[in-house]
């Protein structure tokens, strides 16, 4: 720039805020030939302060210089710095846009977009839409990022590093960017572990402040009062501490046995008191399978009013879980893997009854098949027909009479999205994209009820733990809660700034759990409607929520492959649980809570050892090896994606997927 244009702008700035220069300053550099009248320094300020210097151009070469310098940084501190690029890309391309460089800001998108898809590819479609300033209002995702700070997690001597390099290198637009869009969280001491903390960088509509405000809010996460599993702990204590009085002798008993032992010697009585105490432990453990978190877990009091359970079903659940098998990271479940084939990528969700007798599939046709597994013919065992199938459709066909192989409900005007057994197995519900929910009878073959109230498609659906109420996911970005008997909702929870995509009950019924495109989960009380927890953590959309049977711990998994373990009380991540390599669709805890399952689009089920996750001492956590060693098994199936899991009451591992070609 020539010196009188910028003597000029800088005049006309002063003269703009009602200042002047000194008439000192004038008569000396008007002696001097070819000299400003004002010094350097401050002709830069002075057109960094007033935006003179913010022209395209410099947006890209300041990034460009800030990307270069992060990624020639020291090991130690590199993968901190390069926290700082994915927000400040964001922003400056957010910028070039509202000043109406539309061409420069295509430009920079285009220049720099590669370095940010593997994390961040879904945000980066939704910006490809901003193509003027008014789009950045209208869109919300755009909107939100505007209007709140990016939290980053970063050390003493990186952040001053950074600071450092701002200011030498004259990189004002980065740090006016910086200080507008960035809220560091500096901690003391050396860096964090490159897979330590999963916190590092949240984008987010809400700053973290409210979410920790929100955090704060009490909550009982414990098992319900007289549940099932207490009552069935209460006879097993019961049991066992009989058998223990049996099993003593009285004192008059005790002296004579005491002779006689004397007369037939040491190794008889030895005998016999061995084989007394394997008859009690065989006794303790076929009435008390349940683990430990069972007794651990505190009770609570039901907020919902509760269906009666009829008692030949109550003897039944409590037979089940008499005989639940006991898993361990040394005692892995069994697992029975539905495979639907010739469904001609149909297929949109699949649901399994409780014991396994009933699987339910979902297709886009907005048809809704229910299979019973008794009554399918032995050459088809483990394989599913959609109605499109062919030469071995007609042969399972025929096996049954000439009748279909399953149910058909129709009804739907839509895709059907979700699908879910109530406890008993008599019900069946399923959403779709026509807004509306339908509940049908498995003992009728019928359609009951049409639940509308929903403005855009239904994601997902899931029956209470003890039935009667079920909670549905919306496009509308909205999670209701329904009551069989009523056709409207009873409450609807508001507060995710895109989709709900899923909704998972908590063990007492007291809490349900919605995953959402904005990358956070939100815990909701059921009585108030009000969220009581906010998740932030994932970096790309939840896509599978799982509760643990003792209501303390909860698994949600995301579209990257990633699983995070939350601790309900605290709000914050347990551990990162990684291992798949794409979208973990379905998660179950076993029966006693030792294990989880992870279903996932990489055509795999993992099994992970929840109770090494959850207390794995720090040492071994900041480890790299941590994720290997809470991982137990991985079972590949050979070209599946595993859409659903369930874990029996006797904890038999069910899953189900489709068979898919492409893969």
């Amino acid at each position: 720039m020539e010196e009188e244009q910028l003597e000029k702008f800088v005049t006309d700035f002063l003269k703009k805020k009602g200042l002047r220069a000194l008439p000192d300053e004038v008569n000396q550099s008007a002696n001097t030939p070819g000299a400003s009248q004002f010094d350097p320094d401050v002709v830069r300020q002075i057109l960094a302060f007033s935006g003179f210097q913010d022209a395209p151009a410099r947006y890209q070469d300041e990034y460009a210089k800030l990307r270069s310098w992060a990624c020639t940084s020291l090991d130690l501190y590199r993968h901190e710095l390069l926290r700082v690029l994915y927000p400040v890309f964001i922003h400056c391309f957010m910028d070039l846009v509202a000043k109406g460089h539309i061409q420069e800001a295509r430009t920079f998108f285009s220049s720099f977009r590669e370095d940010h898809e593997m994390m961040h590819l879904r945000d980066l479609h939704k910006l490809e839409g901003v193509l003027s300033p008014s789009h950045l209002q209208e869109m919300e995702f755009a909107h939100s990022l505007r209007q709140s700070k990016v939290n980053i997690k970063i050390c003493q001597y990186s952040y001053e590093l950074l600071l450092q390099f701002l200011h030498k290198s004259q990189s004002t637009t980065m740090l006016g960017i910086i200080n507008e869009h960035i809220n560091f969280q500096v901690s003391p001491g050396q860096p964090s572990s490159i897979t330590d903390d999963a916190e590092a960088v949240t984008l987010t509509g809400g700053s973290q402040e409210s979410a920790n405000q929100i955090n704060q809010k009490e909550i009982h996460w414990g098992l319900l009062e007289d549940s099932l599993e207490e009552r069935l702990e209460k006879v097993s204590e019961m049991a066992l501490d009989s058998e223990r009085a049996e099993g003593e002798p009285k004192e008059g008993e005790a002296d004579e046995s005491k002779k006689k032992s004397i007369e037939v010697g040491k190794q008889g009585a030895s005998i016999k008191k061995q084989k007394k105490d394997k008859a009690v432990s065989a006794i303790a453990k076929s009435a008390r399978p349940e683990a430990t978190p069972v007794p651990t877990a505190p009770r609570v009091k039901p907020e919902l009013t509760l269906p009666v359970i009829p008692p030949e079903v109550e003897q039944s659940i409590l037979e089940d879980l008499r005989n639940r098998v006991q898993l361990s990271s040394a005692a892995l479940p069994s697992v029975s893997f539905y495979t639907f084939i010739n469904t001609h990528n149909g297929l949109n969700c699949s649901y399994i009854s409780h014991d396994g007798s009933l699987v339910a599939g979902g297709f886009s046709d907005s048809s809704l098949k229910v299979w019973d597994m008794a009554k399918i013919g032995q050459q088809s065992v483990g394989y599913l027909q959609g109605e499109n199938g062919t030469a071995s459709s007609e042969q399972v066909a025929g096996s049954n009479g000439g009748k279909r192989p399953y149910t058909l409900f129709q009804g739907h005007s839509g895709p059907v999205h979700s699908a879910t057994f109530s406890p008993l197995g008599d019900f069946i519900l399923s959403s779709s994209a026509d807004s509306t929910i339908r509940l049908w009878s498995t003992n009728l073959n019928a359609n009951l009820v049409c639940y509308k109230g929903h403005n855009y498609p239904v994601w997902d659906v899931q029956f209470s733990p003890v039935g009667h109420y079920f909670a549905s996911a919306s496009h509308d970005r909205t999670a209701r809660i329904w009551s069989m008997d009523r056709i409207q909702p009873l409450r609807i929870m508001a507060g995710h700034l895109s989709d709900v995509d899923c909704v998972q009950w908590h063990s007492n019924c007291n809490y349900i759990a919605t995953g959402s495109s904005d990358k956070t989960v939100r815990l909701w009380d059921v009585q108030s409607g009000e969220c009581v927890r906010i998740f932030i953590g994932h970096r790309s959309m939840i896509l599978s929520l799982a509760m643990s049977p003792d209501g303390r711990y909860m698994a949600s998994g995301d579209e990257d492959g990633s699983i995070m373990m939350w601790d309900l009380s605290t709000g914050r991540c347990v551990t990162p649980l990684m291992g798949h390599t794409s979208c973990v669709w379905t998660l179950a805890f076993s029966g006693e809570g030792s294990l989880l399952a992870s279903g996932s689009a990489d055509c795999t089920v993992k099994l992970w050892d929840i109770t090494a996750s959850t207390k794995l001492p720090k040492a071994e956590e900041k480890s790299g090896s941590a994720s290997r060693l809470r991982s137990l098994k991985t079972l590949p199936t050979k070209s599946t994606p595993v859409y659903s899991l369930r874990f029996s009451r006797r904890n038999l591992l069910f899953a189900a997927g489709v068979l898919s070609k492409t893969v």
